[in-house]
C-alpha cells in the first residue's frame, strides 16, 4: 500500500471528525461514542477484528499439523507470515479511519433536528413516491404484491442483519483479504458512504414515511423492524426533549439510505474482486431484499433508495481511485488453498491439491506460501494466478 492510498483516508477521517467536534461546540451538543448491539465501538470493533484473526489462523494450523499437536508454535509461524507489516497497518489505519468517521457520522446525523430544525421534505417527497407509482404508496404496494405476514418477518430479520453486517464485513475485509490494498478498497469505501450519507441528511433532511405518515404501515405485524422503529422514535424525542440527558444519539434520517448505498457497495466490489459466483450472488440478493426492505416498512422514500445507490456507486468509485484500482473485475485465478472469499475458510489438505502443492511435513509456512497466500499493495490481472514480483513482492486479487 502506498502512503497516498492510506492518506486520503486517514485525511477523510480527520476531516469529518474534526466538523463533527465543531458542529458539537457551534450547537453546544454532546459528542459521544453510539453503543451497539455489542457495546461501544471502541470495544466492538477491536474485538470483531480479534475474532476474524482467530478464525483466519487457527484452522489453518489445524488444518497443517491435522489436530492440536504443535498448535501454539504453528499459531505464532502462520501469524508471522500472514501479519506482517502490510497487514498491520491496514488492520491500525482501517480500523482507527473507520472508528473517526463512523463516530463522526452518528453524531452529525443525531445533530441534524437541531441543525435544521425547522426544515422536512417529507410531503414533498411521499408526494413523489405517489407520482411515480401512478397515485399509490409504494409501500402499499408491495404490502399487497408480498402479503404481510412471513415476507414481513424475512425482511426484517434481512434488514436488521444490517446493523452485524457493517462490523462483519469491515473485519474480513481487515483480517481475510488476500491483497492488503484490496481490504483496504472496501473500508476506504465504507468511510465515503458514511460521509456522504451525513452530507445527504443536511441537504435534504427527512424522517421517512414511517416516521411522517404511520397510517401505512399499521397492518404489519410485530417485528425486529417493529421494536427497532420504536426505540428509534423514543430515543429521537428524548434526544431532542435534551441532548445531554439522553442515553443515546439521534438515529432517524431518510435521504439518502445508507443501507442501500453500503450493501450496494459491498455487493459491488464483491462483484469485481470475489472468484466465488455463491458469495457475489448472495450478495446481490441481500441488495435486493434489503432495498425492498426499506420500502415495505416506510424506512425510506424511493429517491432516497436511488440517492443510496449512487453513493454507494460514488463511494466504490473513489475508493478505487486512491487505492489503485479500478472498475472492473479483479478476480484472481483461483489457487490451491483458497476459500471462498478470499483466503478464508482455508482450504484442507485432506480435500485439494495443497497436500501434493506442499506436504503438511514441510511445516504451516510453506503450505502457506505454497497455497499462494501472499499479501501485497496491488492488484493480480484478471486470470492469472498468484506469483512473486522482484520489485515489491507478490501481487494476488481478492478478499
Amino acid at each position: 500500500m502506498t502512503r497516498r492510498a492510506y492518506g486520503f483516508t486517514v485525511g477523510l477521517a480527520l476531516a469529518v471528525g474534526i466538523l463533527a467536534w465543531v458542529a458539537s461546540y457551534r450547537y453546544n451538543l454532546p459528542l459521544r461514542d453510539p453503543d451497539g448491539l455489542a457495546g461501544p465501538s471502541y470495544i466492538r470493533l477491536p474485538a470483531i477484528v480479534l475474532l476474524f484473526y482467530l478464525a483466519d489462523v487457527v484452522p489453518r494450523a489445524l488444518i497443517a499439523n491435522r489436530g492440536f499437536g504443535q498448535l501454539r508454535s504453528s499459531v505464532k509461524e502462520y501469524t508471522r507470515a500472514r501479519w506482517n507489516r502490510s497487514r498491520i497497518q491496514l488492520v491500525v489505519v482501517g480500523l482507527l479511519s473507520f472508528y473517526v468517521v463512523y463516530v463522526a457520522y452518528r453524531n452529525l446525523k443525531g445533530f441534524l433536528p437541531q441543525v435544521r430544525y425547522e426544515v422536512a421534505y417529507d410531503v414533498l417527497l411521499a408526494d413523489l413516491d405517489r407520482a411515480l407509482f401512478f397515485g399509490h404508496d409504494p409501500a402499499d404496494v408491495l404490502h399487497s404484491l408480498l402479503g404481510t405476514g412471513a415476507a414481513a418477518h424475512i425482511l426484517s430479520f434481512t434488514y436488521v442483519s444490517f446493523l452485524l453486517f457493517v462490523p462483519l464485513s469491515l473485519g474480513a475485509a481487515l483480517v481475510w483479504s488476500k491483497n492488503v490494498s484490496t481490504g483496504f478498497w472496501y473500508v476506504t469505501a465504507l468511510c465515503i458512504n458514511w460521509v456522504l450519507g451525513a452530507a445527504s441528511y443536511y441537504w435534504l433532511p427527512s424522517r421517512g414515511p414511517y416516521f411522517a405518515h404511520r397510517s401505512v404501515f399499521v397492518d404489519l405485524p410485530t417485528t425486529g423492524v417493529t421494536k427497532l422503529q420504536l426505540a428509534l422514535e423514543e430515543g429521537r424525542s428524548s434526544y431532542i426533549n435534551d441532548p445531554f440527558a439522553a442515553e443515546s444519539v439521534q438515529s432517524i434520517a431518510a435521504f439518502a439510505s445508507l443501507h442501500v448505498s453500503i450493501i450496494f457497495t459491498a455487493a459491488l466490489i464483491c462483484h469485481y474482486i470475489i472468484p466465488s459466483w455463491q458469495v457475489r450472488s448472495v450478495m446481490w440478493i441481500y441488495f435486493v431484499l434489503t432495498t425492498i426492505a426499506t420500502i415495505y416498512f416506510g424506512w425510506h422514500y424511493l429517491i432516497d433508495d436511488v440517492a443510496g445507490l449512487a453513493i454507494g456507486f460514488l463511494a466504490v468509485w473513489i475508493g478505487a481511485k486512491t487505492t489503485g484500482h479500478t472498475m472492473g473485475k479483479q478476480r484472481h485465478a483461483p489457487a490451491p488453498g483458497d476459500g471462498i472469499i478470499g483466503v478464508f475458510p482455508p482450504a484442507s489438505p485432506l480435500t485439494n491439491d495443497v497436500a501434493t502443492a506442499a506436504p503438511v511435513t514441510a511445516g504451516p509456512v510453506s503450505v502457506l506460501h505454497a497455497a499462494g497466500d501472499h499479501d501485497s499493495g496491488r492488484p493480480t490481472p484478471t486470470g492469472h494466478p498468484d506469483r512473486r514480483d522482484s520489485g515489491s513482492g507478490s501481487t494476488s486479487s481478492s478478499a
